[in-house]
């Protein structure tokens, strides 16, 4: 019998994720560079978006640690606006219920991905995000099984893990053998130069 288990408990290390989804990791820098190519350049109004964004963000940040919840609110929200996701051909979905099966056919995986865009059925980016005192790279095995159920087996998917403090990009391909790859720490906390170019990596997956 098939036991069904939340991704959240079985996916916890990147040994997880290879063991149970076959997933590896490219060190090709051919594989993902989408992240090093030469990006749009951002206009007037997005320029003082993203300086309100992270003067809100530094503010509360501030007081303390901030919760899941908050990061969502003041950095991944207003993020993915400025970058044009809220607008056609994108919409985007929050908490949506994914499954996949190990790759064993031994554990059916469910969980929900905390944000999601989509560009008709394609998913164009999956959001994961945690509260500020977690190291951005803890929920790293946790997206890579997100980018794993995508429907579409053809096509590469991308994800965004922030904890507020600091943002990678990942790249998946799930054929013809799952493979994924990533791109430097971006450190929006430190640099306001470092979050212009993270909308620029986000408008050029875009497009």
């Amino acid at each position: 019998m098939v036991q069904t288990v939340a991704i959240t408990e079985a996916i916890t290390t990147l040994a997880q994720v290879t063991e149970k989804l076959g997933l590896e990791r490219s060190e090709d820098p051919r594989f993902f560079p989408e992240w090093q190519a030469a990006l749009p350049s951002l206009g007037a109004v997005q320029q003082v978006e993203l300086e309100q964004l992270r003067r809100r963000y530094l503010y509360h940040r501030s007081a303390g640690q901030l919760l899941e919840e908050t990061v969502k609110l003041l950095m991944v929200g207003p993020l993915l606006a400025v970058a044009g996701f809220y607008d056609p051909p994108f919409r985007v979905r929050a908490e949506e219920s994914i499954q996949l099966t190990c790759s064993d056919g031994a554990e059916t995986l469910k969980g929900r991905i905390d944000v999601i865009v989509v560009r008709e059925d394609l998913w164009v980016i999956v959001v994961e995000s945690k509260r500020t005192m977690l190291s951005v790279w803890s929920a790293l095995p946790q997206a890579l099984a997100y980018l794993m159920a995508n429907p579409l087996s053809d096509q590469p998917t991308y994800g965004l893990i922030t904890n507020g403090d600091e943002m990678v990009f990942a790249k998946l391909l799930p054929a013809p053998v799952p493979t994924y790859n990533l791109s430097r720490v971006f450190s929006p906390y430190v640099a306001a130069s470092e979050l212009e170019q993270v909308v620029g990596i986000l408008q050029h997956l875009a497009r």
